[in-house]
C-alpha cells in the first residue's frame, strides 16, 4: 500500500488500483499550497465527519473524479443537494465490503457539525481491510476505550491518529491509543495547520520511541510505502 499526504487529516491510500482519499481539506489549508487538487485521483472518499476543515473539498473532488463517498447518513443527505449523488452512507459498527477492499465504521469520540451548521451524523473512524493490508484511521477522536475492540477486529499493519492536542488527541494520549488498538506505526495527522494544534514533533516523536513504536510526521506531497 502506498500513502500520499495531503496536509491536515487529508491522505490517500492506494489499495490495489483504487485510490481511496480521505477528509479532503487542502483549498483552505495554507500549509496545502502547492497540492492542486485537479491532480488528486481518486475512486472513492471517505469522509469521516463534516467539519469543515475535513470536507471543504469533498464536492468539488467527488464532482471531478466521479469517486464514491463513503460517509454518515447526514453526510450523505448533505451531499445530495449538493449534486453528489454517488455515496455509500453508512454508521458507527456498520461493515461493507466494497471489492476491493471492506470497511468497518467503529466509534470516534468527537463532534459533527456541516460547514452550513447542519447535523453531520456521528462521526466516524475506518478500518479498511485489504489484501495487502489492514490499517485504521480514527478521524478526529478523543482517546476512547472503544479502541480496545480494535485488535478483536483486526491486525493492523498501521495506524493512522490524530496528535495535535485541544481538538483531538495529543501525542500522549495517541501513545495509550496505540497501545490499545496494538499498532506500532502510526502516522500523525491533525496538527500544526492551526494555532490551537501546534506541535513539538521532536517530543512528539519521542514518546511514541520511548514506548517501543514509531510516529512517522509525513510532509505535505510526501508518499511512503506502507504493509
Amino acid at each position: 500500500m502506498k500513502l500520499t499526504y495531503y496536509g491536515h487529516s487529508c491522505f490517500s491510500v492506494q489499495v490495489k488500483n483504487k485510490k481511496l482519499l480521505f477528509d479532503p481539506f487542502i483549498t483552505p489549508n495554507e500549509l496545502a499550497k502547492d497540492i492542486n487538487i485537479a491532480d488528486i485521483e481518486a475512486d472513492y472518499i471517505l469522509q469521516s465527519h463534516g467539519h469543515v476543515d475535513h470536507i471543504a473539498d469533498c464536492v468539488t473532488i467527488a464532482q471531478a473524479t466521479e469517486a464514491k463517498v463513503v460517509c454518515s447518513w447526514e453526510i450523505h443527505e448533505w451531499l445530495f443537494k449538493k449534486g453528489i449523488n454517488n455515496t455509500h452512507p453508512m454508521n458507527t459498527g456498520g461493515s461493507w465490503n466494497f471489492g476491493d477492499f471492506r470497511v468497518k465504521c467503529v466509534v470516534a469520540q468527537h463532534s459533527s457539525g456541516l460547514p452550513d451548521g447542519s447535523y453531520g451524523g456521528n462521526p466516524l473512524g475506518f478500518i479498511v481491510y485489504t489484501d495487502e493490508g489492514t490499517f485504521y484511521y480514527s478521524g478526529d477522536t478523543a482517546l476512547t476505550l472503544d479502541m480496545q475492540l480494535i485488535p478483536q477486529w483486526a491486525k493492523l499493519n498501521f495506524a493512522v491518529l490524530p496528535v495535535g492536542d485541544n481538538f483531538t488527541m495529543g501525542y500522549d494520549d495517541a501513545v495509550q491509543a496505540a497501545r490499545w488498538i496494538d499498532c506500532k506505526k502510526i502516522i500523525g495527522v491533525h496538527y500544526d495547520n492551526f494555532g490551537f494544534i501546534k506541535i513539538d514533533h521532536d517530543k512528539a516523536v519521542k514518546a511514541f520511541n520511548d514506548d517501543g513504536r514509531t510516529l512517522r510526521l509525513l510532509k505535505i506531497g510526501e508518499t511512503i510505502s506502507l504493509g
